[in-house]
């Protein structure tokens, strides 16, 4: 059975991956006055008088809001709300299963960027944290942006954050291994909301040799065409020659390929050749990477890595976001920042030991224990 069948399969037979259980297990007549009336009241008295509270007599602590509003799901673009749940109630399985967070999937039928905040603003009574899910750049830069600064919880966006902390952290164990630096000749094919995030974190880490490609080609200070408040950024920190010229141009005699552009079959098998030796390539788009890793592997790649669990070097943001938001909620942290998500990169690294390093093994895999107990130390400096 191909994988597309057995996943209608398993959807269809399941009718949704999630569910809301009791912890209350066996409800009995006399627990109704204390979870309910007149009990309840009592509890709500106590945390309209010490706010607080709220953390200490409620599950908000340990609850997130995994909302989209479906225009930029999973590479398949503009699916819309409905098509968008099976993906969030699967982000919420995995947030359950490796962070036993309680994950909530809010797919919204608004687009608008004001009311996407404003709904955001409005539910936040519920929950510890906000994950931002596929909502379509440079839309979601902006939402995020202004919630960070509104509301007094966390603003995880999983694009951005997530897929920037697996990338460095699998760059980290790649370059190990080919013993290359981080300076690097780095190209980052996307600049959307992922690929500014990779851009800003990795330049964090020290990359300074890396140029930014869209679909107009190389991002390069003075650029007009096509540019927007995010892409000057990026080309304010990258591309320190200004080189010009689509992906085919820039690629030449790089080091590292790290695709985010949700193009399939944007890298060719020609261009790789024309990299320096031992190239690294990350075609991290999903569901279909920027080059399939048997013809990147016989075109003369390295290191080869996509997003999918369908291959081997999976550079997934499944291996952050679990493990990040629990150490996020228990510590009560208001803001993500660089050097946060700098601190759970390298803990991701180093969760495979140097001498377990090799070409086909440069990740963890999702349930190796050992992440959970490396970000918390990573992040015990962190408030």
């Amino acid at each position: 059975m191909t994988t597309a069948k057995e996943a209608m399969s398993l959807h269809r037979r399941l009718k949704g991956k999630i569910t809301v259980e009791s912890k209350i297990r066996n409800l009995k007549q006399k627990d109704i006055k204390l979870i309910y009336t007149p009990g309840v009241a009592f509890v709500c008295e106590a945390i309209y008088r010490r706010p607080f509270e709220k953390y200490n007599l409620t599950s908000k602590g340990n609850n997130v809001a995994i909302v989209t509003d479906g225009t930029r799901i999973l590479g398949l673009g503009r699916i819309g709300p409905y098509a968008a749940l099976p993906v969030m109630e699967g982000k919420a399985v995995l947030y359950k299963k490796f962070g036993n967070v309680n994950a909530f999937p809010i797919c919204l039928n608004i687009t608008d960027k004001d009311q996407i905040i404003n709904t955001v603003k409005a539910i936040e009574p519920v929950f510890g944290a906000i994950n931002l899910e596929d909502i379509e750049s440079p839309k979601v830069l902006e939402i995020s942006a202004e919630l960070e600064k509104s509301l007094l919880i966390p603003v995880f966006h999983d694009d951005r954050h997530g897929t920037a902390v697996v990338a460095l952290a699998a760059l980290i164990n790649s370059l190990k291994i080919v013993k290359k630096q981080m300076s690097s000749k780095i190209i980052l094919a996307g600049a959307g909301s992922a690929g500014y995030g990779i851009c800003k974190l990795l330049t964090f880490a020290g990359c300074n040799n890396m140029t930014v490609v869209d679909s107009e080609g190389a991002i390069y200070k003075g650029r007009t065409k096509h540019m927007n408040k995010y892409k000057k950024e990026i080309a304010e920190i990258t591309n320190p020659k200004k080189q010009k010229g689509m992906l085919e141009d820039v690629i030449k005699n790089s080091d590292v390929f790290i695709g985010v552009s949700g193009t399939k079959g944007l890298l060719s098998a020609k261009m790789i050749q024309t990299m320096n030796e031992s190239p690294i390539v990350f075609a991290l788009t999903n569901p279909e990477p920027e080059i399939d890793p048997v013809v990147a592997k016989r075109s003369g790649a390295r290191i080869i890595a996509t997003g999918s669990y369908m291959y081997e070097n999976k550079i997934n943001n499944a291996l952050v976001f679990p493990y990040l938001m629990r150490v996020i909620l228990d510590k009560k942290i208001r803001r993500i920042t660089l050097d946060l998500l700098f601190a759970t990169a390298k803990a991701i690294a180093d969760t495979v030991p140097s001498k377990q390093l090799a070409y086909n093994h440069i990740m963890p895999e999702i349930g190796n224990k050992k992440i959970q107990y490396n970000i918390s130390q990573a992040l015990k400096k962190f408030k």
